[in-house]
């Protein structure tokens, strides 16, 4: 029999008040010490008690109370009971007497268990220690330091109540990785629990591994749980097609096992959709109608197949949802979305009635701020935007539409005060292109050089974006002297980047420098020797602007292996081929880039080739029918110039 002292531990150092989390870690040796002797007396005396402890105003406490919860503990409850029930309420009515003000505390589970009927498991005494800093840390909401412990305490102890828990703090925190791993011990310890296979399932899913996600989820929807079934077309359309056969022949066997989830024949209408098997698609939805009149995943995709198709009141079901169920939001919003692809004014109609019923919510309010741009009315346009801006919703994109409609107003100033207001986001080179357009359009090409510099100070990140884009203003303006002039400064600036040396290289060649052309992709093999872009982008120079064709060949040759199917690379080997006589060859690599990619430029490549191999009735098809696509292509037009081919506009019906 001892007396156990909680009172160093408790107080903070001052003596006054609770101790905060950071000191009763800092201070728990004491304690850890004293709840394992504590621990270690009741494995060799489970009757022995434990005297007043007057310090910290215990009254009485018998060692079976705390055996309960520190040793031989009830564990088909849980281990969160166990410990926030008796050691810490325990605890922290110990310092009662102190101020408690600044405690933050959780409510814990009752223990209903009767203590006869529970299989006893002893906690080994290292493992006190760390499920009770555990606690503290949750009560604390240091959430991390509560997550290692539970972690390691789920290895460590083997118990599913454990790495339960660990998983359902884990899920709280958005904690993927460790949720899955405290899930998999959980299932290596009850392989059967609906709720671990359940979550296994959904994680897996995410992760597109579905395959391996459909034992669990059978697990789980036999053990009667409500289990979502189309979760398992996460990321079907990326799948191969063996395995996508795979995943359809196990949802087939789910409906057949489980017919009357409207889950399973809503999974198959969405793989058949995928296939653009309209008809089977609808079909099946017809079975989820009949048990879920009104499910809106359903009433959306029959809506999408039939806006597709083209029908007679293709939105009609949802419209009927929409009278039986008028508070369901998310179905009317989904109804808005539909619309817009058919009538903007019904759209809007909708996007009102949404934003009425919640006015601070910044999705509604930009969707209807694009609706009345996209239909001219901008006087509306710009109120909504303005709202959002008074209520700091959205603020970024609502500054880059705001811009974007005075600069179509012709008020270049208005537009670029609310262009330099986007900060680092999705609009944010958007918002500084468009600055840097007015300003370049204005003769005030410094002004722009001096902004973009200050932004390249202000988002360091964001500096080789931001030459690049300054780059790409200048050339479209047609200065590429002082195009180049500021690519020079940005390799000085940043000698590592391979971006910017591609660009100067490509400014090189279009400004007929070639020694810098080569230069730099040179530069770039040499730091990236599998730098397919680079490899491809020398050896077509090479094959198009000088006599080096098996030097050509050669880089043309690795770029290839490294990117076999890329359609610019095959339409280089097919230009060098040309270039060394080999006609019949030249036209498979081009015929393959162009039915991959019916580029303009690929299109004068292979119809010279075939012009010049003799086969002009296919040479003609080909580049004809790319000039009456883009007639203002300029490789294209001299190609045809060269070879006397009339362009479409003049040949005579």
């Amino acid at each position: 029999m001892f007396e156990l002292s909680l009172t160093d531990s408790c107080r903070n150092p001052r003596g006054t008040g609770i101790a905060t989390f950071d000191e009763i870690t800092r201070n728990s040796n004491k304690l850890r010490a004293k709840l394992q002797e504590l621990a270690f007396l009741h494995m060799n005396d489970p009757e022995a008690e434990i005297p007043t402890m007057r310090k910290c105003g215990f009254r009485h406490l018998a060692v079976s109370s705390w055996a309960a919860c520190l040793v031989g503990n009830v564990l088909h409850v849980t281990m969160l009971r166990f410990i926030a029930i008796a050691a810490l309420a325990s605890l922290l009515s110990a310092c009662a007497t102190t101020n408690t003000a600044d405690i933050t505390t959780v409510e814990a589970p009752v223990v209903t268990t009767e203590p006869d009927e529970a299989v006893e498991r002893h906690i080994p005494p290292d493992s006190v220690y760390p499920l009770l800093l555990a606690e503290f840390a949750l009560r604390r909401r240091s959430y991390d330091v509560a997550l290692d412990n539970y972690l390691i305490q789920s290895e460590i102890l083997d118990d599913p109540a454990v790495s339960a828990h660990a998983t359902h703090l884990a899920q709280f925190m958005q904690r993927e990785d460790e949720t899955f791993q405290a899930v998999e011990l959980w299932l290596d310890l009850e392989p059967n629990n609906i709720e671990a296979n359940k979550t296994m399932a959904t994680l897996l899913a995410r992760q597109s591994r579905t395959l391996e996600a459909i034992p669990h989820i059978e697990i789980a929807a036999r053990g009667g749980a409500d289990v979502h079934f189309p979760i398992l077309l996460t990321g079907f359309d990326k799948m191969g097609s063996s395995d996508q056969a795979k995943l359809v022949a196990g949802i087939n066997n789910l409906a057949i096992e489980f017919p009357e989830d409207e889950g399973l024949p809503l999974s198959q209408a969405l793989i058949h959709n995928e296939f653009e098997q309209y008809d089977l698609a609808l079909q099946k939805l017809q079975i989820v109608f009949k048990q879920a009149p009104y499910q809106a995943q359903a009433l959306v995709l029959e809506a999408r197949i039939l806006l597709t198709q083209k029908a007679k009141n293709p939105l009609g079901r949802v419209e009927e949802a929409l009278q039986e169920q008028p508070g369901n939001n998310k179905l009317r919003l989904q109804y808005a979305q539909l619309l817009t692809r058919n009538s903007m004014s019904a759209a809007r109609e909708q996007f009102e009635i949404l934003s009425a019923q919640s006015p601070g919510n910044g999705d509604l309010l930009f969707s209807l701020a694009l609706i009345n741009r996209e239909t001219g009315n901008t006087k509306e346009a710009k109120i909504y935007l303005q709202q959002m801006l008074d209520q700091d919703l959205r603020s970024g994109e609502a500054h880059y539409y705001m811009g974007r409609t005075l600069e179509d107003e012709g008020d270049f100033e208005g537009a670029i005060s609310h262009y330099m207001k986007v900060e680092d986001g999705r609009d944010f080179l958007s918002a500084n292109s468009r600055i840097g357009r007015i300003l370049i359009a204005t003769d005030q090409g410094d002004q722009n050089h001096a902004y973009l510099n200050s932004l390249r100070h202000k988002y360091p990140q964001r500096k080789e974006q931001l030459y690049g884009l300054e780059v790409e203003m200048l050339s479209r303006a047609g200065n590429l002297d002082d195009a180049m002039a500021v690519l020079n400064i940005a390799l000085r600036d940043m000698p590592e980047s391979t971006t910017l040396r591609y660009t100067r290289s490509m400014l090189g060649e279009q400004r007929d420098n070639l020694d810098l052309m080569e230069s730099d992709l040179r530069e770039i093999i040499l730091q990236e020797p599998d730098n397919a872009t680079a490899l491809n982008a020398l050896g077509y120079t090479l094959a198009n602007r000088t006599g080096r064709y098996t030097e050509a060949f050669t880089l043309i040759s690795r770029a290839l292996e490294l990117q076999p199917e890329e359609p610019a690379i095959l339409d280089s080997m097919g230009w060098i081929l040309y270039r060394q006589g080999k006609y019949s060859e030249a036209v498979e690599y081009l015929s393959r880039a162009y039915a991959k990619f019916p580029d303009p430029e690929v299109a004068a490549h292979l119809g010279e080739v075939l012009w010049i191999s003799g086969d002009t009735a296919t040479a003609l098809s080909v580049l004809q029918g790319a000039a009456a696509k883009d007639p203002d292509h300029q490789l294209l037009i001299k190609t045809m110039n060269r070879l006397g081919v009339p362009q479409p506009t003049d040949v005579t019906p």
